[in-house]
C-alpha cells in the first residue's frame, strides 16, 4: 500500500491543506487502490474517477480549506441520491437511475470539499446484515474475503478496510453502520435519530433510517460527521438544534482520562448466542475503561429482549409502505410495457422481477402486519415496547452517561452460511436496534480480534440523545488506550489482499 492511503482522514486533510501533496494526488491514490484490489472487494458499485479528480482539483485550486476535511476522499453508500452517479440501493428496480437531485448529505460533502469516491454496495434497499442481498452481488470482507463485511452497509465498512478510502458514509436502521463497522474493524456511528438530514435517503423505515459517519478512527468519524450533522427544513424529522461538539469530545478523549465518566454494562446482551471471544473481547474493554478511570457499574433493561421482534414489526410496516412508490409508472424498472397489460399487471411483473427476496419477505410481513384485524395486534404492540425500550434507556441514562455492550454477538460469518436462515440472519442486530427503535446516539469502535477466529470485534458504546459528544469522548479515549496497548492500530493488521481471495 502507498502511504497515502494508509494515513487518517485528518492526516491526509492536514497535507492537502499545507500543500505538502495536492488533492488530485490523494485521490488517484485511492482510485488506483480501488482499481487494484476491488475486483476481490466488490466494495463499490460505481467509481466516479473522472468527478472525484475534478473535484480534488477543485479544492487544490481552492484559495482556502472548504472545511477541515478539504480534499479527503470518500465512499458514498448507493442508497443517498446524487445527481452525477446512478443511485440504485443495491436493487434492479432502480439500475442505472440518476436522480435529479443531490441528498443533504451529498450536497453538504460537496460543498465541504469532500472527494466522492463512488457509491457503495449494500444489501437491497438496506435490508440486510451481511451484504448479500444486493442484487448486483455480495461485497468480501476484506479481512477474510469468504467472510461477510456485514450489513446492510458492507460496502463502505470493506471500502474502509480494504484502504480503498478513508471515510465512507452509511445508513443505520436496525444496526447498518455499527454492525459492518465491528465485523470489519472499523469506526461507525449512528447519530441521534434526526441529527443527519435524511432528505435524498431513499427511505426503508423513516421512522429508523439514519446515516451516519463511517472511519477508520474515532477522529475521523468526528471530523464528518460535524461535516454532514445539522438542522434541515427538507426534513421534517430533522432537529433544530446545534450538532453536538464531536470533535471537541474527541480530541478530549485521545488525552487518555475518564474520570469521573459513569459507564452502565447492559446485563440484558450477554449469555447464549454471544460467541466466547467476541465476550472475552467484551469484558477486556469494559476493563481497560475502567483503567482509564471510568467508574463502571451493570445496569438492566429488561425491555431490550423484546427489541428484535418488535423492530421485525415496524420496520417491515414502514417498508411496505414506503415500496409501494416503485410502482413501475413513474421511474425504475418497467416490465411488459407492451400494451397488453393492465397497470396492475405492469406493477406486478415489474415488483416481481425488480425486488430481491429479502425484500419481498419484509414487504410481505409489513402488510401483513399492518393488515385490518391485525394492526393493533402486531405493529401497535410493537410501538407499545418501543415505548418500554426508550423508557429503559431514560432510566439507565440518569444512572449513566453512556451504555456499553459488544456490537454483535459473533464476528464474520461465511458468505452463504446464513442465507437461508432469516431468523439467524436478523441476530446479527441483537444488540444494535435498542438505539434504532429509541432514536439515541451509538457507536461502534474496534475492540480487538477475537482470540477464536482472528477476525474483527467491535465495542458498542450508547448515548442519550443529542448527546453524541459523549460517544466520540469515550470511544477516542478507549481507542487510544486498546491501539497502545496492542502496539498499533487494529486497521494495519489487514491483509494486504484481505485474506482469502
Amino acid at each position: 500500500m502507498t502511504d497515502l492511503i494508509k494515513l487518517t482522514a485528518a492526516e491526509l486533510a492536514e497535507k492537502v491543506q499545507k500543500r505538502e501533496v495536492s488533492a488530485v494526488e490523494v485521490a488517484q491514490a485511492h482510485l488506483d487502490r480501488i482499481a487494484k484490489i476491488d475486483e476481490h472487494v466488490h466494495a463499490f458499485l460505481h467509481v466516479d474517477a473522472e468527478g472525484a479528480l475534478a473535484a480534488a482539483r477543485a479544492v487544490d485550486e481552492a484559495e482556502t480549506p472548504a472545511s477541515p476535511l478539504a480534499g479527503v476522499p470518500l465512499a458514498l453508500k448507493d442508497v443517498l441520491t446524487t445527481t452525477d452517479m446512478p443511485t440504485t440501493a443495491g436493487s434492479r428496480t432502480l439500475e442505472g437511475w440518476v436522480p435529479p437531485y443531490d441528498a443533504t448529505v451529498t450536497r453538504k460533502l460537496r460543498e465541504a470539499g469532500v472527494v466522492i469516491l463512488g457509491k457503495t454496495n449494500m444489501d437491497e434497499f438496506a435490508m440486510g446484515s451481511s451484504t448479500e442481498n444486493s442484487a448486483y452481488g455480495p461485497t468480501h470482507n476484506p479481512w477474510d474475503h469468504s467472510r461477510i463485511p456485514g450489513g446492510s452497509g458492507g460496502g463502505s465498512s470493506a471500502s474502509l478496510a480494504a484502504f480503498e478510502a478513508p471515510l465512507a458514509i452509511g445508513t443505520d436502521t436496525g444496526g447498518s453502520i455499527r454492525q459492518p463497522g465491528a465485523v470489519t474493524g472499523t469506526v461507525g456511528v449512528k447519530p441521534t435519530y434526526g441529527g443527519v438530514s435524511r432528505y435524498g435517503l431513499i427511505a426503508f423505515s423513516s421512522s429508523l433510517d439514519q446515516a451516519g459517519p463511517c472511519a477508520r478512527t474515532v477522529l475521523d468519524a468526528a471530523l464528518l460527521h460535524e461535516v454532514i450533522g445539522g438542522y434541515d427544513p427538507m426534513d421534517s424529522t430533522s432537529i433544530n438544534a446545534p450538532v453536538p461538539p464531536v470533535v471537541a469530545a474527541a480530541r478530549e478523549g485521545m488525552k487518555g482520562d475518564l474520570k469521573g465518566v459513569r459507564v452502565g454494562v447492559v446485563k440484558e446482551f450477554a449469555g447464549d448466542g454471544y460467541q466466547a471471544g467476541v465476550t472475552r473481547s467484551f469484558e477486556a474493554a469494559v476493563e481497560q475503561l475502567r483503567a482509564l478511570g471510568a467508574e463502571v457499574v451493570e445496569v438492566s433493561c429488561p425491555a431490550f429482549t423484546l427489541a428484535l421482534p418488535a423492530y421485525y414489526l415496524i420496520a417491515p410496516s414502514e417498508c411496505s409502505s414506503n415500496l409501494a412508490r416503485f410502482d413501475a409508472m413513474r421511474y425504475g424498472l418497467r416490465v411488459s410495457d407492451d400494451g397488453t397489460h393492465s397497470a396492475e399487471e405492469v406493477m406486478s411483473l415489474t415488483r416481481e422481477k425488480g425486488f430481491g427476496p429479502e425484500v419481498k419477505r419484509r414487504i410481505m410481513l409489513g402488510t401483513y402486519a399492518l393488515s385490518s384485524g391485525y394492526y393493533d395486534a402486531y405493529y401497535g404492540s410493537a410501538q407499545k415496547v418501543r415505548t418500554l425500550i426508550s423508557r429503559d434507556f431514560d432510566a439507565a441514562f440518569e444512572k449513566v452517561d453512556v451504555l456499553v455492550s459488544p456490537t454483535t454477538p459473533t464476528t464474520a460469518f461465511k458468505i452463504g452460511e446464513r442465507v437461508d436462515d432469516p431468523m439467524a440472519m436478523y441476530l446479527a442486530d441483537l444488540c444494535t436496534i435498542p438505539s434504532n427503535l429509541s432514536g439515541n446516539a451509538a457507536m461502534s469502535v474496534p475492540s480487538g480480534l477475537s482470540d477464536e477466529d482472528g477476525l474483527p470485534v467491535g465495542l458498542q458504546i450508547m448515548a442519550p440523545s443529542l448527546a453524541d459528544d459523549r460517544l466520540y469522548r469515550v470511544g477516542a479515549a478507549y481507542e487510544v488506550a486498546r491501539n497502545d496497548a496492542a502496539g498499533g492500530a487494529l486497521i494495519h493488521q489487514v491483509p494486504e489482499l484481505g485474506g482469502k481471495a
